[in-house]
């Protein structure tokens, strides 16, 4: 067996505009182990949101393959993927995609809701995630009442109370400040070091430099795939912590 948590053979994704279709992913090959943390980088057009998609089973593809953790991913309904997704991935957005009419707490329970959890388990649970995020008091605060860091940090505790194998994430600091952007990096790479993959989606050099390995789309097809020889893994727990 592969220990590729990710690969994509020969990956084609077009989309119909009028009578003209535009051909986003023109032949995409791409492995990615198990435990990497990974950046995708390029222009807007080059095809990173719709691989990511694609990854999340959010998007279909046209041809080709795609195996997530040793399965093939082809066209499934709704039911089906979102199963999948809830079993495997963890997402992470740039605009946080909390609900908000919805406490701290119950944002980061909502996908333990699908798994048919009850709701003093989940909320037990999710309350651990906050205070492992340093959010534990914020628990009953609507998003509303909260920091930019503060919300994606409840997104990441959200990505990861389901256990998921991969964190695919877009342009997570995209909508923050620097000191703050950094502070979720060191977050997502506390995660990696737990042995989840993390794949990241971003036109930062800066935060695409605190991963393994740079990924560059152009185009629709991967005109850069380097590992980044200057990558320091965090080696402190003061942001997220095991305990």
């Amino acid at each position: 067996m592969s220990n590729s948590i990710i690969k994509v053979e020969n990956l084609h994704k077009s989309y119909k505009m009028g009578n003209n279709a535009l051909h986003v992913l023109k032949g995409i090959d791409l492995d990615i182990k198990a435990g990497e943390m990974v950046s995708i980088m390029g222009s807007s057009g080059s095809g990173k949101s719709t691989l990511l998609n694609i990854l999340g089973i959010l998007d279909t593809y046209d041809r080709g393959n795609y195996y997530l953790d040793n399965i093939k991913i082809e066209k499934m309904n709704e039911t089906k993927a979102a199963r999948f997704r809830n079993k495997y991935i963890g997402f992470v957005f740039q605009s946080f995609n909390l609900i908000s009419f919805k406490n701290a707490m119950e944002n980061v329970a909502l996908p333990l809701y699908y798994k048919n959890i009850s709701r003093k388990k989940r909320n037990q649970m999710a309350m651990e995630m906050l205070d492992r995020m340093g959010l534990k008091e914020w628990a009953n605060h609507l998003p509303a009442e909260l920091s930019g860091g503060q919300k994606q940090r409840i997104a990441i505790a959200r990505a990861l109370i389901s256990n998921p194998k991969v964190i695919l994430a877009d342009e997570p600091t995209g909508a923050l400040d620097t000191q703050t952007s950094y502070e979720v990096m060191n977050i997502l790479q506390e995660v990696n070091k737990m042995g989840i993959t993390v794949i990241i989606v971003t036109h930062e050099n800066d935060i695409a430099h605190r991963t393994q390995r740079i990924i560059r789309l152009r185009d629709g097809i991967i005109g850069e795939n380097i590992t980044n020889g200057d990558f320091q893994p965090i080696t402190d727990n003061e942001i997220f912590t095991n305990n």
